[in-house]
């Protein structure tokens, strides 16, 4: 069974750091693109960043260029999204999603499996 499970959301101020944590199991790494979305309050889902180990591609929206980082771990099956200088906008619910496609998409209808969403609020 495919599960992701997201942790690492809290609040924090403005100009902090956060890293968010995708755990996946019932499948591996290696084969599936992960990707991570938001979604703020009356806002559509929004693709943040993403990451193919297949192509070695990722992607990044302009709105977190220079400020965020994906990463993994296979050994742990992970998916990281660091979070720098954070901003009151990033402000949303994070979810991470897998994708069997080859390449990243930024595109939510493109994944196949989600997980349950992490909360992070930015003060100003």
């Amino acid at each position: 069974q495919v599960q992701l499970v997201e942790s690492g959301g809290g609040l924090v101020q403005s100009g902090g750091s956060l890293r968010l944590s995708c755990a996946a199991s019932g499948f591996t790494l290696d084969y599936y693109v992960i990707g991570w979305f938001r979604q703020a309050p009356g806002k559509e889902r929004e693709g943040v960043s993403c990451i193919s180990s297949r192509s070695g591609s990722t992607y990044y929206a302009d709105s977190v260029k220079g400020r965020f980082t994906i990463s993994k771990d296979n050994a742990k099956n992970t998916v990281y999204l660091q979070m720098n200088s954070l901003k009151p906008e990033d402000t949303a619910v994070y979810y991470c999603a897998a994708s069997g496609a080859w390449v990243c998409s930024r595109v939510a209808g493109s994944y196949d499996y989600w997980g349950q969403g992490t909360q992070v609020t930015v003060s100003s």
